[in-house]
């Protein structure tokens, strides 16, 4: 009698393998998952970061601009900022209209009526989308990041500053993170 010796995988070696893949799959999903989630929370965190940093710069630019008259943008016609605040102020991404020397709560973006949404560099080619905002003091703009269940649950809120030249900034609401 000769026996040939078979070489393979016995039919149980094959089953504990794969389970021992299905357990490794089910525990590396979640975190596959997570990284989504994490992903949308830090473009959150770049999109209110870039507000943040727009509204102060057209800030200082609409102090350094106050009172001197029309002034000349190398796009979209000039930019004047009256004594009150209000006017319009030249940017690199496009004039942009103010209330009380801080970018106005809107997401158009054109000639006369672009806002913080514009000064800060989001477009909606970004997976941006905004909800409400104005023209001006008390509009309330939400800026929300798109891709996750619930992108309303993804976000912050932008309003202009309410006071004057000694008042405060604008209010920038804390991130919604519930719906990344």
């Amino acid at each position: 009698m000769n026996r040939n010796k078979s070489k393979g995988f016995t039919l149980i070696e094959l089953i504990v393998v794969i389970v021992i893949l299905g357990i490794l799959a089910a525990v590396a999903l979640p975190r596959f998952v997570n990284l989504q989630t994490d992903a949308r929370i830090a473009k959150l965190n770049a999109a209110r970061g870039a507000v943040q940093a727009a509204a102060a710069l057209v800030h200082g630019s609409a102090l350094a601009r106050t009172g001197q008259g029309n002034i000349p943008c190398p796009a979209n016609g000039n930019a004047n900022v009256t004594v009150t605040g209000t006017g319009t102020v030249c940017t690199e991404t496009g004039r942009v209209q103010i209330v009380n020397w801080y970018p106005v709560a809107n997401a158009a973006a054109g000639i006369t009526n672009a806002g913080i949404f514009t000064a800060a560099g989001l477009t909606v080619a970004d997976n941006y989308s905004t909800a409400g905002g104005g023209t001006t003091i008390g509009s309330i703009l939400t800026i929300q990041v798109n891709g996750g269940p619930t992108p309303g649950a993804c976000s912050f809120t932008y309003s202009p500053s309410t006071g004057g030249v000694a008042g405060t900034g604008p209010t920038i609401g804390p991130n919604v993170v519930t719906g990344c």
